[in-house]
């Protein structure tokens, strides 16, 4: 199938956490078979700061914004497939709704990255024009979200709609030789953003307060005028080559949710695979159905306050953080692969062309359903 997408970048991560899921997620689909090309727009510095020279498996086309628009859309009306992400940081609005415009030869999908900050904006705002587009979708997929965010799309009136969730990438991460400048107790990487800074200062400052003995590492954009404990180290932008030695040098690494992905749960962001790839002991802030990816205890650890993380931090010895983190990464090759997610998402749009899904009757999916499609129930 010829897939055309639009999404945030596929070359840069650079203020796109979503880069991680994107090159899991195409890479597969191209090894199956798809032929995939990938718009991205030339925005944020991104191509300035790009960490993927080569990228056999898509053609990508950056594109500057307003004026290529009406080429980018010309080609993408080609395609079998039309694919849009939310969050590509230029003309959402305007590629959301002419995408549908394309005509009837070819299949429409909303693919969102984000699903429960779109939910929250569609919600409030009953005139956002995004609202009125959920229906016109012949598909959602969404980053993860559980039955929660299946159930408020399809209110919404989507046809359909199915997670496919962050995994790993084992030719990205995997475990590599630590570094002693990054040798630390507790690394944290995210960029600051209005919904996660809150969460940060709770879980990771509040954590380093408590604990003066240890040493704390925080990488990242736009945290250089913040105020910090003085056993926390800024190391500022981390480009995706440099996720696993951080996740290799540290003691332990800690994972903390934005609030809106937090309180729906079921999202395991791209960290959490990452650190498992690197096979990182991993503290995570508790969210809803963490148990469904990994085991509480050994192979991940749950924290739902500051004085947690600091009691793991003093309790756990070495041996034991390591025992975890070969429990999570044995654990994530088994269940957690991109090469699965891929194909969980080549049997949905399959049978979805094929005929044996209906366009019009809503498909509901859930953990389990998506564990049984990767062959797991």
């Amino acid at each position: 199938m010829n897939i055309y997408v639009f999404g945030s970048s596929l070359t840069s991560c650079y203020w796109n956490g979503a880069a991680t899921y994107y090159r899991g997620i195409y890479k597969n689909l191209h090894r199956i078979g798809h032929r995939i090309t990938f718009a991205e727009p030339d925005i944020y510095k991104r191509q300035q700061n790009r960490d993927c020279s080569t990228i056999a498996y898509a053609k990508v086309r950056v594109y500057q914004t307003p004026h290529d628009l009406e080429n980018i859309l010309s080609e993408a009306c080609e395609a079998d497939l039309i694919i849009k992400h939310s969050g590509v940081g230029a003309d959402d609005e305007l590629l959301e709704a002419e995408i549908l415009n394309c005509g009837p030869r070819n299949r429409k999908v909303f693919w969102d990255v984000d699903a429960p900050a779109t939910l929250a904006r569609v919600e409030s705002n009953p005139k956002d024009p995004f609202r009125r587009l959920i229906p016109q979708y012949h598909f959602i997929f969404t980053y993860g979200g559980g039955d929660p965010v299946v159930e408020h799309y399809l209110r919404l009136g989507a046809k359909s709609c199915f997670p496919v969730y962050n995994a790993l990438d084992p030719d990205t991460h995997h475990p590599v030789a630590p570094d002693a400048n990054l040798e630390c107790d507790l690394a944290f990487v995210g960029n600051r953003l209005p919904d996660r800074e809150v969460r940060v200062e709770q879980f990771f400052l509040g954590a380093a307060e408590l604990a003066p003995e240890f040493q704390f590492i925080l990488g990242g954009e736009g945290w250089s005028d913040k105020h910090f404990p003085k056993n926390v180290r800024q190391i500022g932008h981390v480009g995706s080559a440099h996720h696993n030695v951080i996740s290799c040098s540290a003691r332990m690494v800690l994972n903390i949710n934005r609030e809106s992905m937090a309180k729906v749960g079921f999202s395991p962001p791209t960290r959490v695979f990452e650190a498992a790839g690197a096979g990182a002991c991993l503290i995570t802030d508790a969210w809803l159905g963490v148990e469904h990816f990994f085991e509480p205890g050994s192979e991940i650890l749950a924290a739902s306050s500051a004085e947690e993380i600091v009691s793991y931090l003093r309790q756990i010895s070495p041996a034991k953080a390591r025992s975890i983190g070969t429990g999570m990464r044995r654990r994530a090759l088994r269940d957690h692969t991109y090469e699965s997610r891929a194909r969980q998402a080549h049997q949905v749009l399959a049978l979805l062309y094929n005929g044996h899904a209906n366009f019009e009757g809503p498909h509901t999916a859930s953990v389990e359903d998506c564990l049984v499609l990767e062959g797991k129930k």
